[in-house]
């Protein structure tokens, strides 16, 4: 049996309880049982549906009640709902969608959340259900999943930092089926609306219920030291509470830190940094001085990005510097200046003034800039490494704040270290001579290549108007740059291989070279398979109420990690057809220019960094929230939030 009836009701001690049409309405009766209603700690709340069966006893089915996992709200934490569903013996409610079989012969009505409304701003992850019993019922041809006795049901809801309201409210709306043994009753809908008072500055939350959220959060744990992420598909959690928990934390930093290295941000620096090590390799004490020098230039940018967030209002992200596109240009300049210093070897006349402000890498002072420059050329791209841990920092204590942005910085600047106490790992690079000349020459290329990137996304968020995108013809420049480097490392290698075998191999590497970086300006200039929509709040409101899934992807000019998984992951054949069905909206929130409303949006959402993905059901929950995500996980999310 499953039907669509949905009922209306009345308004009692802040819950919305829905009177089925053709019931009795509910009553309270007696002076006690509404003593005990008011006894009941704010803002929980209860109501019941009855067994029509039961004549005028009117015999309770269903009692809901709402509890708040804290006695306040505080921007930045993340606190739990709870759905404390008493189930009348005898009877039985079906479970959730996810627990629940369909059957050939019946289809069982699922117990659902939807969010009616929320306060703005805050963000309702998946109802978290509790695992189902099965049982043997005469309608249903196998075991049905189902909920009895008492059943909880968690809302986990993500504050923003920037929560600026006096009172937290939610409003849900619970459907479900009960039945019993040999027969199920009409499917119901109870709405319950649940209000918590915001904390006082300096006022810190309480831990309620311990006893009901035990299945949700520790009791023993403040929601706000708790770190989670996901890493090979496995969620998991960090406690700062503890020092083993805070050990942890430092050491997820310090390996997020080593692997930003390896990011495109990073590489074109390295082979700079490991020149400059093996020409002083010879001398152990002024490569130790070279490589302290270096550490301590990427161990100083992120102590400082520690005490700027720690210390500044409105500093909330460490990318948050590539959001002004005149910091983006100025990195691009000095990016540029630096690959024109070493491209000195193409012996094309340039003023000398440019080839002073270039810092010898081979000096203290000019592998200090190194360092920091590499540390900076990294915060593009730290969502996929660190970005939960630094996100998680931004919201701290200063002295937790600087102690795991001090491990980032450590991790990240660990490989040069070991290069510069261990000088025979890097005594075999060329140091001299034609092959020396050529790896400056084309690592000069491909950091014009980078500067060309920082310098076009800067000026793209200058001229760019929101929520319209920013111009991309700047990724021919970048393309150009790149393909240059491929075709002069092909010709000079060339002219140095020794063998013929040697030449056909460096001319398809500079034809493969060439003809990747056409097919990477078309890639990345092209408007895509996607028919995207550019956010704006009217239009993500339109999109909930005209019933569609709303797919958010959060994206900006200067995060190459987006760009990577947009080409990768949403253009895809599948995805793109997924995303462009009449019941989905494809919603793109960028905010490489002046964006506050797009901004705010990603505060929202309890998230400081990009890339990120959101799925939103048609009532507002969310499905899907993730920096990094697979196809088959979109795809999912997508049918999930259709209620397929």
């Amino acid at each position: 049996m499953r039907t669509d009836r949905t009922s209306r009701g009345t308004h009692i001690e802040g819950l919305d309880a829905a009177a089925p049409r053709g019931r009795p309405p509910i009553r309270f009766i007696g002076g006690a049982f509404l003593v005990l209603l008011l006894l009941v700690p704010t803002p929980a709340v209860a109501v019941s549906t009855t067994d029509p069966s039961a004549g005028n006893a009117e015999k309770p089915v269903l009692k809901a009640r709402s509890l708040w996992s804290v006695d306040r709200v505080r921007g930045g934490d993340r606190i739990g709902l709870a759905l404390v569903l008493q189930i009348t013996s005898g009877y039985h409610i079906n479970a959730d969608a996810d627990q629940l079989a369909a059957y050939p012969t019946f289809a069982p009505y699922p117990t659902r959340i939807q969010i009616l409304e929320i306060s703005p701003g805050i963000v309702a992850e998946s109802p978290q259900f509790p695992k189902a019993q099965t049982i043997e019922v005469a309608f249903a041809p196998e075991p049905l999943a189902v909920f009895n006795g008492r059943a909880i049901v968690y809302v986990p809801l993500v504050v923003p930092f920037d929560f600026g309201e006096q009172t937290l409210r939610i409003k849900i709306a619970l459907n479900y089926q009960a039945c019993d043994d040999t027969a199920c009753l009409l499917p119901e809908t109870i709405e319950l609306t649940a209000e918590l008072p915001a904390a006082a500055d300096g006022q810190a939350p309480q831990a309620q219920a311990p006893e009901i959220f035990s299945g949700m959060l520790r009791a023993d744990v403040d929601p706000a030291e708790e770190l989670t992420f996901t890493l090979l598909g496995w969620r998991l959690a960090l406690h700062a509470s503890s020092i083993i928990g805070l050990g942890l934390l430092l050491l997820v930093a310090a390996v997020g830190g080593l692997l930003l290295n390896l990011t495109p941000c990073v590489l074109p620096l390295i082979p700079i940094k490991i020149i400059s090590l093996s020409n002083a390799a010879q001398n152990r004490g002024r490569c130790l001085a070279l490589g302290l020098s270096t550490f301590g230039g990427m161990l100083a940018f992120w102590l400082a990005m520690g005490l700027a967030i720690a210390g500044i209002s409105g500093m909330t992200a460490i990318n948050q510097l590539f959001q002004y596109p005149l910091f983006t240009i100025l990195i691009g300049v000095i990016i540029a200046v630096m690959a024109i210093g070493m491209c000195r070897a193409f012996a094309v006349p340039l003023p000398q003034f440019l080839y002073r402000l270039n810092p010898d890498e081979g000096t203290l002072a000019g592998a200090f800039a190194l360092g920091t420059l590499a540390a900076i050329l990294s915060t593009p791209c730290t969502a996929p490494f660190m970005g939960a841990a630094a996100a998680w920092a931004a919201t701290q204590k200063p002295a937790i704040t600087l102690s795991v942005f001090g491990a980032i910085g450590m991790g990240m600047a660990l490989p040069y270290l070991v290069l510069a106490v261990f000088p025979g790992l890097v005594q075999r690079m060329p140091r001299s001579g034609p092959a020396g000349v050529l790896i400056k020459q084309v690592m000069g290329l491909f950091m014009l290549a980078a500067a060309a990137y920082f310098i076009g996304a800067g000026s793209s968020a200058l001229a760019v108007r929101p929520p319209d995108p920013p111009s991309k013809i700047y990724w021919w420049a970048v393309m150009g740059f790149i393909a240059t480097g491929g075709i002069w490392a092909a010709y000079r290698s060339w002219q140095l291989a020794p063998s013929k075998l040697n030449k056909v191999v460096c001319l398809l590497a500079g034809l493969a070279v060439l003809s990747g970086s056409a097919f990477g300006g078309l890639r990345f200039t092209d408007k895509g398979p996607i028919d995207w929509i550019y956010y704006t709040e009217d239009r993500y409101q339109t999109a909930l109420a005209e019933g569609r899934v709303v797919v958010m992807v959060f994206t900006a000019a200067w995060c190459l990690n987006c760009k990577a998984l947009q080409q990768g992951v949403l253009q895809r054949k599948t995805v793109a057809a997924v995303l462009n069905q009449t019941h989905v909206a494809p919603i793109k929130v960028d905010i490489t220019g002046n964006n506050p409303e797009g901004r705010d949006r990603l505060l929202a959402t309890g998230q400081l960094t990009i890339p990120l993905l959101m799925v939103y059901a048609p009532d507002g929950r969310v499905i899907l929230k993730r920096s990094f995500y697979t196809a088959a996980e979109v795809i999912a999310a997508v049918d999930q939030a259709a209620g397929r």
